[in-house]
């Protein structure tokens, strides 16, 4: 079989792809807060492209991947998929993207195909036909908040955030999880994305005095609050639940020792599937490819799986799917990952900023 992986810039020219291809909307953001994530999210999905028609396809033919772009507001994205879906340009969606995009995206489909979501989010109920590979609220945060409560003494928390559905629950569940551990919030906020004030966060956090911050600020906010932070000299611990390696890079390093970021993978996690995985990638798209990052890395693994799920049911027919889904395995540069009741147990890493890379202080493996 020939190895065609392209990904359509414009999901109207998916029209024009032959019949025979299997067509996957990859719904990543190109623009927006979060815009920083998408080359990196499109060149791990490529891979994994790559990978799966080296391997035969799925169901006999060619996987091609049609590039939506999930940083736009939650209605336009989950209407574009929805009509591809009914047009049957495509017959399934993989997606690294904020939780309201996801949100709307699962209502737009109704189940009438696979999506495989791939970052961190905030746990609950799943629908038929979706499956979550990232880490559920109270799994990414709890880790980090034990580490920092028992290694830094850090009994008094700000909670600061964008102001959507992800930030909420994480925080909701950060609350009880501090309170468990005789910690106290002290404070809260939550902004909207894009917000320029980073100034009176700052006043805020110098007036309660926080030993840390959890922080679930995204994308470029987050990078101007880290920025911004440094600049002030105040000295509390921040502990973030969406830090990858662009976005150290973006906020010019850290080196307070101060900075943390609590993932399912960072780049340099020193595995054997890892280092194969990051050769397999450099070959691909050369040294100076934006960096393995854990937003990059899932949809790497939602492509695999995708493709695992549609081979061991025969068919991307949701209740097919369904059928067929717990069990299903996967091995990406973290190890193995398998499929519980459409989610995946796994490792959290805590990696603490060291200049430009993270040093990995310590992991966890979690109950489902």
């Amino acid at each position: 079989m020939a190895d065609p992986v392209t990904v359509v810039i414009d999901s109207l020219e998916a029209h024009l792809l032959p019949a025979d291809t299997l067509r996957v909307a990859l719904v990543v953001p190109v623009s927006g807060v979060l815009g920083l994530l998408g080359p990196g999210a499109i060149n791990c999905a490529l891979l994994a492209a790559r990978e799966v028609n080296a391997a035969g396809g799925v169901l006999g033919r060619p996987v091609e991947l049609v590039l939506v772009d999930g940083g736009r507001g939650p209605a336009a994205v989950a209407g574009e998929v929805r009509g591809l879906v009914r047009s049957g340009v495509v017959e399934a969606v993989v997606g690294t993207h904020a939780s309201d995009v996801r949100v709307a995206v699962e209502q737009a489909l109704g189940g009438a195909a696979p999506f495989v979501y791939t970052p961190p989010y905030e746990g609950g109920a799943r629908r038929p036909g979706v499956y979550y590979l990232g880490e559920s609220a109270s799994l990414q945060v709890g880790p980090g908040i034990d580490w920092l409560v028992e290694h830094r003494r850090a009994r008094r928390w700000f909670l600061l955030g964008n102001d959507y559905v992800w930030p909420r629950l994480v925080h909701a569940s950060a609350r009880g999880h501090l309170r468990a551990r005789s910690a106290t919030v002290v404070g809260e906020r939550l902004v909207p994305p894009g917000t320029g004030a980073m100034d009176r966060l700052l006043e805020q956090l110098v007036t309660v005095r926080p030993d840390a911050v959890l922080l679930t600020l995204i994308g470029s906010d987050l990078i101007a609050f880290n920025r911004a932070f440094a600049a002030s000299g105040l000295g509390c611990e921040r502990l973030c639940g969406a830090l990858e390696e662009h976005g150290l890079l973006a906020a010019g390093g850290d080196t307070t020792g101060g900075l943390y970021a609590a993932m399912g993978y960072f780049g340099g996690i020193a595995t054997d599937a890892n280092l194969s995985l990051a050769e397999r990638y450099t070959a691909m798209f050369g040294p100076e490819a934006p960096l393995l990052n854990g937003h990059g890395h899932g949809c790497y693994e939602g492509v695999l799986m995708l493709a695992a799920l549609a081979r061991r049911a025969g068919t991307l027919a949701v209740p097919a799917v369904e059928a067929v889904a717990d069990g299903t395995t996967v091995v990406s540069g973290r190890g193995p990952l398998t499929l519980t009741e459409g989610r995946v147990r796994q490792r959290v890493y805590l990696g603490r900023a060291d200049g430009l890379d993270f040093e990995v202080v310590t992991s966890l493996m979690y109950p489902m």
